[in-house]
């Protein structure tokens, strides 16, 4: 990610030298600077120029503290006198001692306006600057509106919008929680509202910061009332300008006072005090706004934006706001981290990264549903014949993992989650089935079995276990990461002429699709499990076993109950080329069936889940003529 703000002048010999300073008194800080926020009566610690005195605009270390007094009442106060200067490096140094205290910008206001404006309405794209919070804060609460910041990417592509701790977290808050656009102070309808859930967060030293998904609203990354997008990480000097937009205050401009700043902000509960590292933010005189609030309760989370010599925004990110000056403070100021720790630490970056530069999601997630879903255990009988990677049979690749056979060659089974709400239609043309690069090639099946010795195909259809069109969700570039190693020989399985199509009407390939016609899924997601049967008396064709049965087993909430179906396909491949496609058939059967047939575990989760009322017996059950037939409820 490129870390420049693009538009310094060239310096002087007197500015090369100042420059020198600030980067000695940088280490002071980071050094012994916290010895300092010991004193209950210290509130921050940084750099600046000095406001009064005879050393005014000299550069100082500023302290700020939540009392100034005499001497004689310091004792009293249970604080001690600050130095008057220090020395680093031979230079001696000025301190200045600031009243100030800080509380972090998520009070929001004691009464919205009549008509609140956009930013603090449902917004579809959502955008930076805009009102968000986390549906687990109630309304009237601290935390119950804050700002999106800005737009931002994972390693593997997936949009994220960047906010702080204390917006889409908060001491109520968790990993998972939904999150909303706007925030439950502006709109208690939060059941319409959601846009995501509560990805990662941190609160220390690196920041007070947060990201959630953006997996049920559309999006623009243009920052409202600025219209530029944040593509770029900066490095804020003193007397640099930045602008931002905030869910209150909207679009203000302001001065860089103070840098190296580590402030110390009581955040309550079991939090309790916490020291950031920041820099703090004057007023513009140049942009004062009219009220002259540079920023107000419900901004917490917009990022200020570098802007040129006439306050025209620039595409690089100075900070993320997190906090101001409280009611009784004699100036106005807030508080923003620095952006190069924020986004090291949540693992973020301001552009989607190159295709060649994605990292792969992890596999299928046992935590996609309302209830956690673990993958198939192997069974005794066929756990010594899985392949492993470092130590592993469980093989990850994005939105799915399986578990490989080094005998047969195919995978014992795959899992996979689909995201229904985020589904990409794309192209399959110019994709092409290779090894998987994580497993052996001598324990795949590659296109050995399904060309002639003439290299046409021929017979047996290349066929995905995890449907291609169910892998493809999320991001742009995640789904098409996802298109990609779908193609993999590892999720693909012989199969006779496509019966994914024409097996009973293509009742096989349209199980899932079915799922979300006839039942109103919880969140558009499901998760589903499928392979093949493997049986000692399989087919051997071009020195392969042809499996002549496949399973799949399909997981959804439905409400708060969480459902689990079971099919399972039979092939006769007696007659391979010869085949009448009405061979194929498709019964429903119990979980409890499939582990005695395929050799897995399946988590009890699933098998409380599995409520089909089914004959005992296989041979007295009918196949499946239509979806019609399943009983999903």
């Amino acid at each position: 990610m490129s870390r420049n703000n693009g538009y310094r002048p060239p310096k002087s010999a007197q500015a090369e030298q100042e420059e020198k300073l600030i980067s000695s008194l940088r280490t002071f800080i980071r050094t012994q600077g916290a010895a300092y926020l010991h004193d209950p009566n210290v509130s921050s610690i940084g750099i600046g120029y000095r406001t009064k005195g005879e050393r005014e605009g000299e550069v100082a270390i500023q302290f700020t503290v939540d009392e100034k007094a005499a001497p004689e009442e310091l004792e009293a106060l249970g604080t001690q006198a600050l130095p008057e200067s220090v020395t680093v490096d031979g230079v001696e140094v000025p301190t200045e001692v600031i009243e100030r205290r800080y509380t972090t910008h998520y009070d929001v206001l004691a009464e919205a306006a009549a008509e609140p404006p956009d930013r603090q309405q449902r917004i579809d794209p959502l955008a930076p600057g805009a009102s968000i919070g986390n549906i687990r804060i109630p309304v009237g609460t601290r935390g119950s509106a804050g700002t999106a910041g800005c737009i931002v990417f994972d390693r593997n592509g997936s949009p994220y919008v960047l906010s702080n701790w204390h917006v889409l977290n908060t001491p109520e808050g968790e990993i998972g929680d939904d999150c909303v656009q706007p925030g439950a102070r502006d709109d208690n309808r939060v059941g319409g509202n959601r846009f995501g859930k509560l990805a990662r967060s941190h609160l220390g030293i690196s920041g007070d910061c947060a990201v959630a998904s953006i997996t049920d609203r559309r999006f623009d990354r243009a920052i409202l009332g600025l219209n530029v997008v944040p593509r770029r990480l900066g490095r804020p000097s003193l007397r640099d300008k930045v602008v931002k937009c905030g869910r209150t205050t909207g679009v203000t401009h302001g001065l860089v006072k103070r840098i190296e700043t580590t402030v110390k902000i009581d955040y309550g509960g079991t939090v309790g005090l916490q020291q950031i590292g920041c820099f703090e933010i004057g007023v513009d005189p140049a942009f004062a706004p009219p009220d002259g609030e540079v920023s107000l309760p419900g901004d917490s989370g917009a990022v200020w934006m570098f802007t040129d010599a006439n306050g025209t925004p620039t595409d690089v990110i100075a900070g993320l706001h997190f906090s101001g000056e409280t009611k009784d403070s004699p100036d106005e100021h807030a508080l923003a981290c620095l952006p190069d720790s924020v986004f090291t630490k949540l693992e973020i970056t301001p552009e989607p990264p190159p295709p060649e530069a994605l990292v792969a999601v992890d596999g299928y997630d046992p935590g996609f549903l309302r209830k956690r879903i673990e993958v198939p255990e192997l069974h005794t009988k066929i756990e010594h014949d899985a392949v492993r990677i470092d130590g592993s049979e469980v093989i990850r690749h994005t939105h799915y993992s399986l578990a490989q056979s080094m005998s047969r060659r195919f995978a014992f089974w795959v899992a996979w989650n689909v995201d229904g709400g985020t589904l990409k239609k794309l192209n399959r043309k110019g994709k092409k089935f290779v090894l998987d690069p994580r497993v052996p090639p001598n324990f795949q099946v590659d296109n050995e079995l399904y060309k002639d010795k003439n290299g046409r195909v021929d017979h047996l259809d290349r066929g995905h276990v995890a449907r291609r069109a169910d892998l493809t969700w999320g991001s742009a570039a995640e789904a098409e990461q996802a298109n990609k190693e779908s193609f993999f020989y590892t999720n693909i399985t012989p199969q006779m002429d496509d019966f994914n199509q024409s097996a009973r009407n293509g009742l096989w390939g349209r199980l899932e699709d079915a799922v979300y016609a006839e039942v109103d899924v919880d969140d558009l997601r499901i998760s589903v499990f499928g392979g093949p049967v493997f049986q000692d008396d399989d087919r051997v064709f071009r020195q392969v076993r042809i499996p002549r049965e496949y399973w799949k087993v399909i997981v959804f909430s439905e409400g708060e109950e969480l459902r689990a179906k079971a099919f399972l396909l039979t092939q006769n491949v007696d007659q391979i080329e010869a085949l009448d496609l009405d061979e194929f058939r498709v019964f429903q059967v119990t979980l409890t069936e499939l582990e005695d047939r395929i050799h897995v575990h399946f988590d009890p989760e699933m098998h409380q889940a599995d409520t089909s009322d089914l004959p005992e017996l296989m041979v007295e059950r009918q196949p499946l003529d239509s979806l019609a037939e399943i009983t999903w409820h």
